[in-house]
């Protein structure tokens, strides 16, 4: 009996984990899975953000870089390129899956992928809906909600106002660290896994959305990076931009300390989780894949929060493990060029379950042909790295900005002027991903670099 888990960790910043050479978070139960699996240091989304990235999951196939994408007239993420539902003709893992006699479950917390018609629960025997984060309407009644702690005065009237007076509304009946999602999340987790040990095979996929923003852990997690007797504003869902232009420096230090003591709470309930996993045994017969979707900016390049203008390491590079139950290549590395994508053929694979029509996947587990560079498109921005360089720019070539990355690994100095021609390579590496031809979002310029978001909930301050 082959199981396979998938563990999917919204916004989780390769940088932020300790086996990846992060040297002050506390992430022991990552490093310990980390140590157990076969690890890749060059794995990318192939699109950004939520939803274009689970579309590549879960099909197998390039969302990149959104061809067919016809637009919307709504004012919310629906949007934005790639943020379309599963289309009718697409083949999903856990309809593949439960085809070869699989239980599946889905648990996530991640809003998006429940919003009406998205249908990425397709294929799953049951699936469990976590509501609440971020600007989820869980609860539209409207009550007053103090901000004054959490929003500073620049702040007033931004997006993130709203967004935090939607989470805050949410979660306002919390009691405890359990009822806060990631612990929710893994402690589903455990529960389905204990009712389920002796009904394999099965496919687990678990998807939490934490540590994306909202960052609200429990003290005794932010406290272990910033002071503890911190009183100031506490700014948990930042907005877009440049944050010393509406927070101060040691207002941005707590909101770091934020987003590390959530990763370290995603980390504690992670380790929970593969405790449970092993007291039943399942680490013996189960495939268990760890990655994030993206990064989070957080203060680089003078930006805070996703957006098309950071196309940074920050942002793009993810971790990915995959713990084989026989210990294959435990403890190894690639430098290989991996996307998500190819986890569909990988867990397929491990399965022994043949996939006999086109996906763009390769099987991470023995990596015949490896890559030479990596694309990515983030709404009308597109991206390619090779070993030498980093490079972005809009899909027209416009505002285009070049890095070597042996002298400025951290790409901070634009050299696109100086070196035109390699220019001219970079953005034909995202051509010849994108067939030959990249899509024409000129008209909707304005819209595809800023964030758009209706404004559903009316903001009652105390």
């Amino acid at each position: 009996m082959k199981n396979v888990i998938l563990i999917v960790l919204d916004s989780l910043r390769k940088d932020h984990v300790g086996s990846y050479g992060n040297e002050w978070i506390k992430t022991p139960n990552l490093d310990k899975f980390y140590s157990e699996s076969f690890s890749f240091s060059q794995a990318y989304p192939e699109t950004l953000a939520t939803l274009p990235v689970r579309r590549g999951i879960m099909t197998g196939r390039r969302v990149y870089p959104f061809k067919d994408w016809k637009g919307s007239a709504l004012g919310d993420f629906i949007s934005a390129p790639g943020w379309q539902p599963l289309a009718d003709d697409d083949v999903t893992l856990s309809e593949v899956f439960f085809e070869a006699g699989y239980q599946t479950s889905f648990i996530t917390d991640v809003y998006h992928l429940f919003k009406p018609s998205m249908n990425f629960h397709r294929g799953f025997c049951e699936w469990r809906f976590i509501r609440g984060q971020e600007l989820d309407l869980l609860d539209c009644s409207r009550p007053e909600v103090n901000l004054d702690h959490y929003i500073t005065p620049r702040m007033k009237g931004l997006v993130s106002e709203n967004q935090t007076a939607q989470y805050l509304t949410n979660v306002r009946h919390r009691k405890g660290e359990e009822d806060h999602f990631a612990p929710t999340v893994f402690q589903e987790a455990i529960n389905w896994i204990d009712r389920n040990k002796d009904n394999g095979p099965f496919y687990l996929h678990l998807d939490s959305f934490d540590p994306h923003e909202p960052w609200d852990p429990p003290a005794k997690y932010w406290g272990l990076y910033h002071d503890p007797d911190y009183k100031g504003h506490q700014v948990i869902c930042p907005d877009y931009g440049d944050p010393l232009t509406f927070m101060t420096e040691e207002e941005l230090t707590h909101t770091k300390a934020l987003y590390a003591g959530e990763v370290t709470m995603v980390d504690t309930w992670f380790g929970k989780f593969m405790e449970k996993m092993s007291e039943l045994g399942l680490d013996e017969n189960t495939l268990v894949v760890v990655l994030s979707d993206h990064g989070h900016p957080l203060g680089e390049h003078n930006l805070i929060r996703k957006t098309p203008a950071a196309m940074y390491p920050e942002l793009l590079d993810i971790p990915l493990m995959i713990r084989h139950p026989s210990g294959l290549k435990a403890g190894e590395q690639t430098d290989g060029y991996v996307y998500n994508h190819d986890l569909f053929t990988t867990m397929l694979n491990f399965a022994d379950i043949p996939v006999n029509w086109s996906v763009d996947g390769i099987d991470l587990m023995n990596m015949t042909n490896k890559r030479d560079y990596a694309t990515c498109a983030f709404k009308g921005t597109v991206w390619a790295k090779t070993n030498d360089y980093a490079y972005f720019s809009l899909m027209d070539g416009e505002n285009a900005k070049l890095f070597d990355l042996k002298e400025d690994p951290g790409q901070y100095d634009n050299i696109a002027d100086k070196k035109p021609n390699v220019v001219k390579e970079m953005f034909g590496l995202t051509l010849a991903d994108a067939d030959g031809a990249l899509p024409d979002f000129s008209s909707l310029k304005g819209q595809l670099t800023a964030p758009r978001f209706s404004t559903a909930l009316s903001i009652n301050r105390k």
